[in-house]
């Protein structure tokens, strides 16, 4: 199977040959020993170390391996091995949690991108079957029409871009909060409690299915703190709240999420 990569300089085709992807104007980037490879320029960077952090990797790592989101990964791994395609894309592919999901249910040729060095690194240590590779989502490095399936989850949605990717008869699969998603914890931080709402069609696409997938979890301690680690919202908790948390214990959390899969319109 050859990698179907453009380069993220000049857009021409990347070959690959040995351990090196090199492009007719011979712009070239190696493919690490961990089999995943950086195209991410200096020019894409919007700091030193993009994306998330090594600490806010490992705590998405420790968190997922207990098997909370296993129910999202099955359902959308089930979702999208009945869909025709050659090639699927997933957005934002983080530690490769789907992303390898994904790929043990269909014979499609699979990529992850995410602009997370440390991220990728480890889907790529850890999950053969799939191709990954450190790019930004809002350029990624592929052609034009390139994909059957785009997959995003938890991820922004950069609408130009989703529909440069998208061939003809795409499909795009979103994964996003649900109505009450994670709303014990953020009641600690917030004095109301907004719930979350659906996603709007992207530019060029328009919906054609969702699914509403919700389960109550009890967690230890470590496990919300984990979880709390790996959300947008880390940042709004102060030493008051993570003392009120960790005197109360063990939580029950409502985990919620919406599947919604769009069609590229004409």
């Amino acid at each position: 199977m050859s990698l179907q990569y453009q380069c993220p300089l000049c857009n021409h085709a990347l070959l690959k040959t040995d351990s090196t992807l090199r492009c007719a104007n011979n712009h070239s980037f190696d493919v690490a020993k961990e089999g995943y490879v950086n195209l991410l320029p200096v020019q894409q960077k919007n700091s030193k170390q993009p994306g998330d952090s090594l600490e806010m990797v490992q705590a998405r790592r420790a968190f997922l391996e207990r098997g909370y989101y296993g129910f999202l990964q099955q359902n959308l791994s089930d979702i999208i091995s009945n869909i025709s395609a050659n090639t699927i894309i997933d957005l934002g592919c983080g530690e490769g949690f789907y992303t390898q999901a994904i790929a043990s249910k269909t014979n499609a040729v699979v990529y992850g991108v995410d602009i997370s060095k440390s991220a990728v690194k480890y889907a790529a240590k850890r999950y053969p079957n799939c191709n990954f590779s450190v790019a930004s989502i809002s350029q990624a490095p592929f052609e034009s029409q390139f994909a059957d399936v785009l997959v995003s989850v938890f991820a922004p949605l950069f609408e130009q871009e989703l529909e440069r990717l998208a061939n003809q008869s795409a499909t795009l699969v979103v994964a996003s909060p649900g109505p009450c998603h994670l709303k014990e914890l953020k009641s600690y931080i917030y004095s109301k409690v907004n719930e979350h709402t659906e996603i709007s069609s992207p530019k060029g696409f328009q919906k054609s299915e969702q699914a509403l997938l919700t389960e109550h979890v009890a967690l230890s301690f470590t496990d919300i703190k984990n979880l709390i680690m790996m959300t947008p919202f880390a940042w709004k908790f102060r030493p008051e709240h993570w003392e009120a948390l960790k005197e109360k214990g063990e939580h029950t959390v409502t985990l919620s999420f919406y599947i919604t899969q769009f069609t590229k319109t004409a």
